[in-house]
C-alpha cells in the first residue's frame, strides 16, 4: 500500500516470514495448546 501525503512518499509491506519463523510460531501454538488443555483438565477436577 502507498500512501502519498504532501511531498512524502510512504510505503508499507507485510512482512514475510521465513521457514524458521513459521515453525518457531507452529511449535509455540502447539505448546500453548497442551498448556490450555491442561490447565481446562485441572479445573475440572477440582
Amino acid at each position: 500500500m502507498t500512501l502519498n501525503l504532501l511531498f512524502m512518499t510512504v510505503t508499507f509491506k507485510k512482512k514475510q516470514e521465513s521457514f524458521e519463523e513459521a515453525e518457531h510460531n507452529c511449535n509455540v501454538m502447539k505448546h500453548y495448546e497442551q498448556t490450555k488443555t491442561k490447565q481446562q483438565f485441572t479445573t475440572h477436577i477440582y
